[in-house]
């Protein structure tokens, strides 16, 4: 059979699950995936998934936004995280490779999701493994920190709460960028399992949630209204995706 021009990517899969691959590509898919059962299986797995989290939590994401929130144009699309969670517990995490959550959001595009997740896991593994001086502000001058913090970085920015994840916050510095000044806080366990958090502008919306991992260390990206973010720390997908959660819940209170 013939095998198409170039290999067949994981982003490309899930855009021909959601319908978003160029046309001039579906065929080469296709293809891929007649001659690939291990793929095909994947996909058809993830095609379920989906139709169930849509058949669930369509008429939830499709409701009408209240008028008195119809001010300052902040009616948006719905938020990804619903989709992304539930996946998470249907099916975990996708072994292998980068993986983009089943999500009303966008894919990020490869720059952006790659420049993000390199220059915050550079960081992550810069500081980490620093005894004195892993940040410049401690964790007790959280108020001061926060507020220096979102100064710089020109939006509104709050160290999450980890607490109920056994993660307290460390403290935080200022970093550049792929295109803005970019705030990275950091987290340790009791046992001194280190999580870091970066976060700056993106040249992007929303986007799908996307897992990354370098040598020892993981990373899950995403970005809302705007702004990246990722989170860093050992490739435990299961316990990122616990971290991820409560950054998550909480930066959506936060405005970009």
């Amino acid at each position: 059979m013939t095998h198409p021009p170039m290999p067949v990517t994981e982003d490309e899969l899930h855009a021909y699950i959601d319908n978003e691959l160029p046309a001039e590509r579906r065929g080469d898919v296709e293809a891929w995936l007649a001659g690939h059962p291990d793929d095909a299986a994947r996909v058809q797995s993830w095609r379920a998934m989906a139709e169930l989290l849509h058949a669930r939590y369509d008429s939830v994401a499709d409701e009408a936004v209240p008028k008195r929130l119809e001010i300052e144009q902040l009616v948006r699309q719905p938020r990804p995280w619903i989709y992304g969670a539930m996946a998470a517990s249907l099916l975990a995490f996708v072994a292998g490779g980068s993986v983009g959550w089943l999500a009303h959001g966008a894919a990020a595009s490869p720059s952006t999701f790659q420049h993000f997740t390199g220059d915050a896991l550079d960081a992550h593994r810069l500081y980490v493994v620093e005894v004195r001086h892993p940040v410049e502000v401690a964790g007790s001058e959280r108020a001061h920190l926060q507020a220096w913090l979102s100064k710089r970085v020109g939006y509104e920015i709050k160290a999450p709460e980890l607490d109920g994840t056994g993660l307290k916050l460390v403290g935080g510095r200022l970093l550049p960028g792929p295109e803005a000044p970019a705030a990275f806080f950091m987290y340790e366990s009791g046992n001194g399992e280190r999580y870091t958090l970066y976060t700056s502008r993106a040249a992007t919306g929303t986007t799908q949630m996307r897992y990354a991992s370098q040598d020892k260390d993981g990373a899950l990206f995403w970005a809302d209204k705007g702004v990246g973010y990722v989170l860093s720390g050992p490739t435990d997908k299961d316990r990122l995706n616990q971290v991820a959660r409560q950054v998550y819940d909480q930066t959506e209170k936060v405005g970009g």
